[in-house]
């Protein structure tokens, strides 16, 4: 395992639209856990292929709710509410923002072994798993912000003197 280099925005080939994974390899296999690596190294709680460079149709996730996520092309095809809240992106380093997504989606996806199966995902992980999947399309969550983005630093005064947590 190695912890691979996180690509940042202005990279081009996070715009780029991720091809899909037609069968697992010792190469994937090895992909998925650098990036498990990658992830944790930078604190995330997901990543997404072209994040480190490889344009297929792969994420890893990790909400600290005790489970390890691969969904390997995934579709969200069913998704219910919304949830307004500070986001920010391991390729939009130190930046945050607030997006609208949805409370819960059901996503339709392969794992590990190439076996299909679906996933119901609610709050934090349903947030990951449309940031994660948005990267797949080449898309960036710092499309979606509403109003400005800001430094984390700024976000977390902000959430001190509202009383978050």
């Amino acid at each position: 395992m190695a912890v691979r280099q996180i690509r940042v925005i202005g990279d081009e080939i996070l715009t780029k639209r991720c091809k899909p994974v037609k069968e697992m390899t010792p190469r994937l296999k090895e992909l998925l856990e650098d990036m498990f690596e990658t992830m944790y190294q930078a604190e995330g709680v997901g990543l997404a292929a072209p994040q480190v460079g490889i344009l297929k149709r792969i994420v890893t996730i990790d909400v600290d709710d005790g489970n390890q996520y691969v969904l390997i092309n995934p579709e969200i095809i069913e998704q219910e509410g919304e949830q307004r809240g500070y986001e920010g992106c391991l390729s939009v380093p130190g930046k945050t923002g607030i997006v609208t997504r949805p409370n819960w989606v059901k996503v339709r996806a392969l794992d590990d072994s190439m076996e299909p199966f679906e996933l119901e995902a609610e709050g934090l992980l349903a947030r990951a798993v449309c940031h994660e999947c948005a990267h797949l399309d080449g898309q960036l969550y710092v499309e979606l912000v509403e109003g400005e983005l800001m430094d984390v630093e700024k976000e977390e005064e902000l959430e001190e003197e509202s009383g978050e947590e």
